[in-house]
């Protein structure tokens, strides 16, 4: 067990969210995607070490808007499709997070491997 220089951000959808994600291709009610089942797509972000709720919701405001994008690609790739206005309101409209000051690897064979994200070999995973 390890114990990482970071803490973690648990990004979570709310009913908007999914609200959105259901007007993207319209269905017949009980093939509508519910809360719960957008929730178990939830992302946990890495991020630097906070030790006040003040920091934290300072990183969070300055970086809200690379999440929101994150979180709307994982849904729809076409940025046509997505809210005309990404900003502050809607990102505490469609999200909310919770916040974890440790984070720990209980993985004690693998060793932790660094890689940039490539959004196009994303979407290629996505499409195979």
């Amino acid at each position: 067990m390890k114990l990482l220089n970071r803490s973690a951000l648990s990004i979570r959808p709310t009913q908007h969210f999914v609200d959105w994600v259901n007007a993207l291709e319209p269905t017949l009610g009980d093939d509508d995607l519910s809360l719960g089942d957008v929730e178990r797509e939830s992302t946990v972000y890495l991020i630097p070490e906070m030790d006040t709720p003040e920091a934290l919701e300072a990183f969070v405001r300055e970086r809200y808007l690379e999440i929101l994008e994150t979180e709307l690609r994982a849904w729809e790739e076409d940025e046509r499709q997505w809210p005309e206005t990404l900003d502050w309101a809607l990102f505490q409209r469609f999200l909310r997070f919770e916040y974890s000051y440790l984070a720990v690897d209980l993985d004690d064979e693998a060793a932790l491997e660094v890689a940039e994200v490539d959004d196009n070999l994303l979407l290629e995973t996505d499409q195979d």
